[in-house]
């Protein structure tokens, strides 16, 4: 496998941990990277002089026309600070608070966001539906929204998806079209998470159109942040009447930015560079390369399909927290034995044989 370094990627080697410490191995999240070369630069440049306030600027509008050229339509764009906001407000366009949201029982939506769908949109309830390597479950969607009809049940509005998902797995093209096929059959509409929708379309290689409204998608949260941004999310409408009043949601959210130029100009750079996919390329590979190594290693299960820029693995706990002992970062939210390493734009391919090496000798000493 070639592996193609994005720019920049060597010169972040000091990495500190919340007690100014410095923080040994990051596979955490892909959040802990800093920012990457190129939004950097945009925003340098978008700090030379003055410019109008709350997004009447330059930058943002040609932020705007880039993700619009990007999709190759027409698409009302809106730019928040992170992507429980982009996600709970987008959602909240979609619903009533009478109406229902149907997601993955692993979404993040559901898990990690506090809530703030239901509160946005006044309490739309959220529908949990179950599925295989955190893809929703086409069958049990349908029984969910048609098990009841009468006005004590929440009626179901939007079905809200994730690409690349939670477990690290990747929809597909076909797949896509058919979870819009029923979206239509139904008349709900379609949210996708796109927290790392950039790793996915590198992931696909597919064009960004074929994975959203092609495929019956109504807006998407395109996420910069664990990109290589500092902050910012991209909010997408391909379906443009729901996009009404959504300034005023941001507003209200406090998500409308009075230096909008310092969300939007990174997008810019990101997006004409080519930038965007090249860092996703870059975790994605990096991803590769761990799971293919720790195949190699006894006592070690790769627990879903590592299609994005994740791995997760399950071993022994103990197995687990001497690896922690040794400086290492990860999460352990999805069960006993079971953990998640996250590469990103900036991880180093001596980092992963380095933590390929700590795997083994941890699974030796458990």
């Amino acid at each position: 496998m070639r592996y193609v370094k994005p720019k920049g990627a060597d010169t972040v080697t000091n990495k500190l941990d919340i007690a100014g410490q410095p923080l040994k191995y990051h596979f955490a999240s892909d959040n802990y990277a800093g920012i990457c070369s190129e939004a950097w630069q945009a925003m340098e440049e978008a700090n030379r002089g003055l410019a109008s306030s709350y997004g009447d600027d330059a930058w943002t509008a040609k932020a705007c026309e880039q993700i619009r050229e990007l999709f190759e339509t027409e698409c009302e764009v809106f730019f928040v600070f992170n992507g429980t906001a982009a996600n709970s407000l987008a959602l909240a366009s979609l619903c009533k608070s009478y109406h229902s949201i149907v997601c993955h029982e692993m979404a993040h939506i559901e898990t990690d966001e506090c809530g703030a769908s239901e509160f946005f949109s006044n309490g739309t309830k959220v529908l949990l539906v179950p599925g295989a390597n955190g893809k929703v479950d086409l069958d049990a969607i349908e029984h969910t929204i048609t098990k009841r009809s009468d006005i004590h049940y929440p009626k179901a509005r939007a079905l809200s998806v994730t690409q690349a998902t939670e477990l690290g797995t990747v929809y597909s093209v076909a797949e896509m079209q058919a979870i819009g096929e029923l979206a239509k059959k139904h008349s709900l509409r379609v949210h996708m998470d796109g927290a790392r929708f950039a790793n996915a379309v590198a992931s696909l290689q597919v064009a960004p159109k074929e994975i959203t409204w092609q495929a019956g998608v109504d807006v998407l949260t395109f996420g910069g942040t664990k990109n290589g941004f500092a902050v910012g999310e991209a909010v997408v409408f391909f379906n443009k009447e729901l996009a009404f009043e959504f300034d005023y949601r941001c507003k209200q959210a406090g998500q409308l930015a009075s230096k909008m130029r310092f969300l939007t100009a990174p997008w810019i750079n990101m997006l004409e560079s080519g930038a965007w996919l090249r860092n996703a390329d870059h975790a994605n590979n990096c991803a590769r390369l761990l799971e293919n190594e720790v195949k190699k290693l006894p006592g070690v299960k790769i627990m879903f399909p590592s299609q994005a820029n994740s791995v997760f693995l399950e071993m022994e706990p103990a197995a687990l927290e001497a690896l922690r002992g040794r400086g290492w970062h990860f999460y352990t939210f999805i069960g006993s034995g079971g953990a998640r390493f996250m590469c990103s734009w900036d991880t180093k391919v001596e980092e992963i044989a380095a933590l390929v090496q700590d795997i083994r000798s941890s699974l030796q000493s458990s």
